[in-house]
């Protein structure tokens, strides 16, 4: 690992080798500046992670999807690079495993569309650039989403709704998250029918063959090779506001970097995790102690053929009684890979996360034998698995980025604050985003925007 000079003042240091920390990084490395980035693991990307699961094929443990329409700067960055792109296969049929014995849980159709339309409305009204200003902002801020969706209909169907749509994009239950932080999160993916969409338009629907992590490990190639420290957690962060005086970033080894500017890009919940000089002020310290990351984690089977695919069947799972709550199919028939990717998400992830990694693979593989076995003549055993579970990572502390709870006032009164400096440190991350926010396309563009406050900064200095 390289070491910094006892001479060198940075112009930034980025905390975070995420997306959104490396576009920092290169935007501002483009623009003449000195940077570095500092990164707490071992790995560059955050929570993109690809590995290599068959002769040609890779698998993505982490954020997976993209699409080529409304988020342009993340297809602006497969381009660049010339990565290809395998759309999400949605031919064929689907399971659903439900509670009762005809595997039906979808309850009352006509709740279900009533919910659903005063989901597309509320979250339409939402006021993504300052969440007080919303229509009703108290009192949804306040409210938690399953709050929300019983006072549409005191039904069980209601409660199932609330809770199916935060696990599926948050990995919490419904009664774990404010509704106008929800409200905000669908506006900010473009609406709740593209949010959970495969299709074109849609969050998944294109992935990349050689696996996202393509793309972060291209960012960093960009910058100098001696400007990426790996494995070098932050302990504290001193500056100097009103002075000229560099900032001071320590890390838990000792070094020491001096900069003129910091960039943040680490969830919310570790900004406790480091000591800050002066303090952070009282609505960054409560967004860091409210703030939670969801139980978002995957197993992967990879097999030697597509047996599903020859039965006519998409390789989509359903399931409401889990552990397992929904699965794709994620082959790329090209590089000979052929996989569905699981995901084991919120109350009853938490508690398949309790057991043995062989005991978790056990109770995954028995469930997705029962559900796909009446379909087949037979199921064979996988060539290989990778499970992650991204909440036992220290650095990270669950998926795919933290929410703001409901039942207080956090939401209208900090929530505006995520994206806003402090002093000499900016804070990037997909959290911080106003457009997919928690989202790849989220935190790509908090990078932009990150750089660019640096540099107006750093202008504004001189």
């Amino acid at each position: 690992m390289p070491s910094p000079s006892l001479n060198t003042i940075y112009d930034a240091v980025i905390i975070g080798a995420g997306l959104s920390g490396l576009q920092a990084a290169v935007l501002l490395h483009a623009a003449g500046l000195n940077i570095c980035v500092l990164e707490a693991t071992a790995h560059i990307g955050g929570k993109i992670r690809s590995v290599q699961s068959s002769e040609r094929g890779f698998n993505d443990l982490g954020a997976t999807w993209i699409n080529d329409t409304n988020q342009e700067e993340m297809f602006k960055l497969v381009q660049k690079y010339g990565i290809e792109t395998e759309i999400q296969r949605a031919d064929g049929d689907s399971i659903h495993q439900g509670p009762g014995v005809d595997g039906d849980a979808s309850g009352d159709q006509e709740v279900l569309q009533q919910l659903l339309e005063t989901v597309r409305r509320e979250s339409a009204q939402c006021n993504l650039e300052d969440p007080e200003a919303s229509p009703k902002a108290s009192e949804l801020g306040r409210m938690t989403f399953r709050d929300f969706c019983t006072g549409i209909s005191q039904s069980e169907t209601a409660i199932a709704f609330a809770d199916g749509v935060t696990a599926g994009l948050l990995g919490v239950q419904g009664d774990e998250i404010s509704a106008l932080y929800l409200l905000h999160y669908i506006k900010a993916g473009s609406g709740i029918d593209n949010l959970i969409s495969d299709q074109k338009h849609g969050g998944q629907y294109l992935r990349a063959r050689p696996g996202m992590q393509t793309i972060p490990k291209h960012l960093a190639a960009e910058l100098p090779s001696d400007s990426i420290f790996l494995e070098a957690p932050v302990t504290s962060i001193r500056q100097w506001p009103e002075s000229d005086t560099p900032c001071e970033v320590h890390t838990s080894s000792g070094q020491v970097f001096t900069s003129q500017r910091v960039v943040l890009s680490i969830p919310t919940p570790l900004h406790k995790t480091i000591s800050f000089d002066p303090p952070l002020p009282k609505p960054r310290q409560i967004l860091q102690d409210t703030t939670v990351s969801g139980y978002y984690s995957k197993i992967v089977f990879v097999f030697s053929s597509p047996w599903w695919r020859d039965a006519g069947l998409s390789g989509v799972l359903d399931s409401w009684t889990g552990p397992i709550s929904f699965s794709r199919d994620t082959s790329v028939p090209d590089d000979d890979l052929w996989s569905i990717s699981c995901f084991i998400i919120g109350i009853r992830g938490r508690e398949w996360s309790k057991y043995t990694r062989s005991e978790r693979y056990e109770q995954a593989w028995s469930q997705f034998k029962a559900c796909f076995g009446p379909f087949v003549e037979s199921i064979p055993e996988p060539a290989r698995s990778f499970q992650m579970e991204w909440s036992k990572e220290p650095f990270h502390l669950g998926a795919p980025c933290p929410i703001i709870p409901g039942g207080n006032d956090v939401m209208v009164e900090a929530a505006g604050e995520l994206d806003k400096p402090f002093g000499k440190v900016h804070f990037v991350g997909t959290e911080t985003a106003h457009v997919w926010r928690g989202y790849m396309e989220g935190a790509v563009r908090s990078g932009q925007r990150g750089a660019a406050e640096v540099l107006g900064a750093l202008r504004k200095d001189n």
